[in-house]
């Protein structure tokens, strides 16, 4: 499986939706929100053969209330 994280900035008063609807569809592993330019910060773990831009476009970018994000892909956790 293949992690990566994506900010995403909501419209004004829908983060906590946006948060329930992606929660909801179960394609995320961990929601948070956070202060700053982007409203919550979400895991999403892929098989490794999955298009990490289609994904965020199909599955991610389609949930209303959701403005704009930015997505991070990792290539190593250390412990």
């Amino acid at each position: 499986m293949t992690p990566f994280f994506v900010q995403i900035k909501c419209d004004l008063g829908k983060s906590y939706q946006v948060a329930n609807a992606l929660a909801e569809a179960e394609i995320a592993s961990e929601i948070y929100s956070t202060a700053g330019d982007y409203d919550l910060l979400v895991k999403f773990y892929v098989d490794a053969n999955t298009d990490i831009g289609h994904f965020v476009n199909e599955k991610v970018q389609v949930i209303p209330g959701i403005k704009d994000t930015h997505t991070i892909i990792t290539f190593k956790a250390f412990r």
